[in-house]
């Protein structure tokens, strides 16, 4: 296969899982952020599941770049982020509290998707097994191909959104746990965070950060519904 048509084949795999991703990614915040007494993001109409709410033009790009490099070079390391959903802390019953539940409510919604793949995968490898007939609708291995990379790209969506650089969320959920003044000084890191996702991500030093994490973390969840791919 071409490096073309590799990396066309792993656009197309790819989309369905990263977009359902990113959409719940979001979703989940403002769903949070709702039950913990801020209505905004439900006000301003995103907990909603339709993509042209939340699709964001660099996110998308990004997502494109990754997934045609990652096609390209055999190394699987594809994400992308949808427009963040508004938030209003002040408006927490419970300061704390609901930064910390709202900052990991995405990440969290994207383990929950990974298991829901991977439970998904199982089923389907399950009824392979009987006999092609169940899986003519398959494509040549086209869903359960999709099926994995949801479990991988959703387990890094996860695990990225967790490095605690500003703005991302991780960020967040530490300064939820820091004194004030430690994470008020902590957030003076934010007009340089992207600066330095994107630093790393060009040394490849992301990659080689989250790989081994994403593995490891696919393959948990993987094993606990039974499968394993390696």
């Amino acid at each position: 296969m071409s490096n073309i048509s590799q990396a066309l084949h792993t656009i197309s795999i790819s989309f369905i899982p990263i977009l359902l991703g990113m959409i719940c990614h979001e979703v989940a915040h403002g769903w949070v952020a709702y039950k913990m007494g801020d209505p905004t993001a439900k006000r301003l109409g995103r907990l909603t599941m339709n993509p042209l709410v939340h699709l964001d033009t660099v996110g998308t790009l990004m997502f494109i770049l990754t997934a045609v490099g990652s096609g390209i070079s055999g190394h699987m390391f594809i994400f992308g982020w949808a427009k963040p959903v508004p938030i209003n802390p002040s408006m927490f019953r419970k300061f704390r509290q609901g930064m910390f539940a709202v900052s990991i409510a995405g990440a969290v919604a994207n383990i929950l998707l990974a298991v829901g793949f991977a439970l998904l995968l199982r089923l389907l490898l399950l009824l392979s097994s009987k006999g092609p007939e169940p899986l003519m609708f398959l494509s040549n291995g086209f869903v359960i191909n999709t099926c994995v990379m949801g479990v991988f790209i959703n387990c890094t969506l996860a695990l990225f959104n967790l490095i605690p650089i500003p703005p991302l969320d991780g960020s967040k959920v530490l300064a939820s746990v820091l004194p004030a003044p430690v994470a008020r000084s902590y957030f003076t890191l934010e007009r340089y965070g992207m600066i330095i996702v994107i630093v790393l991500l060009a040394t490849g030093m992301l990659g080689k950060l989250l790989g081994p994490m994403v593995f490891n973390t696919a393959g948990t969840i993987l094993r606990a519904v039974g499968l394993s791919l390696w």
